[in-house]
């Protein structure tokens, strides 16, 4: 466990409980609203503006800090996409990777620590181009000039990136719903709630909840998170599903299972349902795994996160699973985000 875990414990603790120590960072959490209030006014008074995009832009995003499920969110909104014959490509900053400033579409080939674990994980299973960089605006350029045919492009996280223009906002949350509902660092608010859209941005959104049943007051869609199953590293790098028996499989060996999440303890979790019995080893999250934090005679079941920062031909020897998470969203989401997807491209899919 990382020395910051304890911290984040506590932190999680006091936005839960809104005890002692969130009433005594009031004060920073007052410095944030102001520091979002004048760039509220900076925009509002056109000293700074949003950029402009030639094709529509869909954010997904949260207000709390900290996995709540946007990228399962983003994938499920892909297939979405996919099936519905639209060609979408990905921006996102890339966190964690050696030079976030460094704008880069993601190519076959490129490694986790250089282009951002989420990013890369996003490419390989929804097979959608990607660009990362801490300047959305700058990625989602050398996107569309990587290729033209895109006619939507989505944004992995993004929502507080005010210079991105967006024609649609997924907000999702978690079982945590708003915490105690006040700004970091009392609380586990990204922005305030009332936060306009940047000017010339839609404030349409739709609203998703990833743990099954709404956590706030806000209508929205909920979706249900569950595990896919489990496929051998090398067979997951080659594009093989997870499978449920060969998950159920692993039931009584002696097993840990490593994941560097921002919320681990919901991965071991699931697979404690499962019937797994297993050492837990929570890692920071987007932790790298070089040296691995585990001995080569473990057998290791791992997220699909930490998978893509482990190459099979570097790990002979090593026992490793990836179980997969398999995330779904309401029949009555996927219907209101194809209107909104109608409504966004009003002339249809691509017919290159």
């Amino acid at each position: 466990m990382s020395r910051s875990a304890p911290l984040e414990e506590r932190l999680q603790r006091a936005w839960r409980d809104d005890d002692r120590l969130a009433h005594l960072l009031r004060p920073l959490a007052a410095l944030h609203g102001a520091v979002l209030r004048l760039r509220v006014a900076l925009y509002r008074f056109g000293l700074k503006k949003a950029g402009k995009l030639p094709v529509p832009v869909i954010v997904v995003g949260n207000w709390v800090v900290g996995g709540a499920g946007k990228t399962p969110t983003t994938l499920a909104l892909l297939d979405t996409l996919r099936r519905m014959d639209i060609r979408a490509g990905v921006i996102s900053r890339g966190y964690g990777r050696a030079d976030d400033a460094q704008v880069r579409v993601i190519a076959d080939g490129d490694r986790a620590e250089d282009v951002g674990d989420e990013p890369l994980l996003i490419k390989l299973r929804a097979g959608v181009p990607v660009a990362v960089g801490r300047d959305r605006i700058a990625a989602a350029r050398a996107l569309l000039a990587a290729d033209p045919g895109i006619q939507v492009l989505v944004s992995d996280d993004g929502l507080q990136h005010w210079r991105l223009p967006r024609q649609l906002s997924v907000l999702v949350f978690d079982e945590r719903g708003l915490g105690n509902g006040r700004l970091l660092p009392a609380g586990p608010l990204r922005q305030a709630r009332a936060l306009p859209p940047p000017p010339g941005s839609s404030s349409d959104t739709l609203v998703l909840y990833s743990t099954g049943r709404p956590s706030t007051a806000l209508p929205g869609y909920v979706g249900t998170r569950q595990l896919a199953g489990a496929v051998a590293l090398a067979d997951w790098w080659r594009g093989e599903p997870g499978r449920l028996e060969r998950l159920h499989a692993l039931r009584g060996k002696p097993l840990l299972a490593a994941a560097g999440l921002a919320r681990p303890q919901r991965f071991f979790d699931m697979l404690g349902e499962q019937g797994l019995n297993f050492r837990a080893l929570a890692l920071p999250d987007h932790a790298t795994l070089d040296p691995l934090p585990w001995a080569r005679t473990d057998e290791v079941v791992i997220t699909e996160k930490d998978a893509v920062k482990l190459r099979p031909e570097a790990l002979q020897g090593c026992r490793i699973w990836v179980v997969a998470l398999d995330f779904r969203p309401e029949p009555a989401f996927e219907e209101a985000l194809q209107r909104e997807l109608r409504r966004l491209l009003p002339h249809g899919p691509s017919t290159d």
